[in-house]
């Protein structure tokens, strides 16, 4: 009991910490949901997209074109990944469509070339891809029986121009669900930050001399000494936890309580205790305070940049993504992203979600694993140092 009284002592000298990093994940996770709110009032809007052709502008590829244009307002941008990518991420645009060089040629072939693709997460993009797809399945399917390239043109517009009455029979408010993943992928810097940096300093305060010595002579078990540190870095953890998940229900709503917003407790949850094993890891590795606060500074900013806390994954380069693959908090953001999207959950769209899980709940082995090798190594040293 009294080491468990002497952690929590610890960390209510660092509560200025925990205050300020729970009010940036209020302050700046609220502002995010609600310049981020998707609009879900399905009405007769064209969206913004921007149309990159690399092949000649005449026949099929012209009315791909046109047909985009009469659905759309195409937006100019200069042709410049970085102009692009800018475009999308300040809503400037919602869709981007690169047509290829010999698209013509090559639908006239029967070969399907590939038409690639950028979007944001906004309804107007789904609006867009929904019409771009409509558009290429009538292509496919009457280049079959077209004799030329006028009457495959005719056969398309004919039967796109139909007007098609969509039902909506979703009952999800995806401006909800968006919600739920925005404050979540927030969640994963003040989660990571709070966690890392709280544990860190009071397992380095046990193991200052003072401190030390009076255990080393006291009647205290080492090993029970150990565990009751480990059961009130779990118990301190979990706190911090359940505070974000009653943070979310009232920031969020009650969507909370839907299967989505459990799923994503429970993904919180998992990133938790990852954060938890992490932070023992640091501790065993270093014990120098100055030196902590720069590491949760690298680990929690460095994460919340790379793998779409802070800037969504769909505007970051491949090559940060690739990298961002080695750290658990890409794992964590990508399952909240992946959720938001699902348009029914079962086993087959779970699936992917279950791995990213399965992936951070390795990650908390790992690090279990080599703090115990690390631990080991250091007592095996001051064993022979006497």
């Amino acid at each position: 009991m009294t080491v468990f009284k002497t952690f929590f002592t610890i960390v209510n000298k660092l509560k200025p910490t925990i205050i300020l990093y729970t009010a940036l994940l209020i302050i700046f996770g609220a502002v995010n949901m609600k310049t981020s709110d998707n609009n879900i009032n399905f009405v007769n809007s064209k969206p913004d997209i921007l149309i990159i052709n690399q092949d000649v502008n005449k026949g099929l590829t012209k009315n791909l074109i046109d047909y985009m244009k009469k659905n759309s307002n195409i937006v100019k941008v200069e042709n410049n990944e970085e102009k692009i990518n800018d475009a999308l991420f300040y809503r400037e645009v919602s869709y981007v469509i690169y047509i290829p060089k010999d698209y013509r040629k090559n639908v006239l072939l029967g070969k399907n070339p590939k038409l690639d693709i950028k979007k944001t997460d906004e309804y107007d993009a789904h609006l867009s891809e929904m019409m771009l797809k409509r558009y290429i399945k009538l292509q496919n399917i009457y280049n079959e029986e077209a004799g030329s390239e006028d009457e495959l043109i005719t056969l398309i517009n004919d039967n796109i121009n139909d007007d098609v009455n969509v039902k909506i029979t979703s009952k999800v408010d995806t401006s909800k669900t968006y919600n739920i993943a925005y404050y979540f992928n927030f969640a994963s810097y003040s989660i990571l930050a709070i966690i890392i940096y709280i544990i860190c300093l009071v397992l380095c305060s046990f193991k200052e001399e003072s401190i030390s010595k009076r255990i080393n002579i006291s009647s205290i078990n080492y090993k029970s000494h150990n565990n009751k540190i480990l059961l009130a870095s779990i118990v301190f953890s979990s706190i911090v936890w359940l505070l974000f998940v009653i943070i979310g229900v009232i920031v969020v709503g009650d969507i909370m309580f839907s299967i989505r917003g459990l799923i994503s407790i429970i993904n919180s949850f998992i990133f938790t205790f990852c954060a938890l094993t992490l932070s023992i890891l640091i501790s065993s590795l270093t014990n120098n305070k100055n030196a902590i606060s720069g590491i949760v500074n690298v680990i929690a900013l460095g994460s919340a940049f790379l793998c779409g806390a802070f800037v969504p994954a769909e505007y970051l380069p491949d090559s940060v993504l690739n990298f961002a693959h080695i750290l658990p908090a890409y794992y964590y953001i990508n399952s909240n992203d992946l959720l938001k999207n699902i348009d029914v959950i079962n086993i087959s769209s779970m699936n992917p979600i279950i791995i990213n899980m399965v992936i951070i709940i390795i990650f908390s082995m790992l690090f279990i694993i080599l703090n115990n090798v690390v631990t080991r190594k250091k007592r095996k040293s001051n064993y022979n140092g006497y």
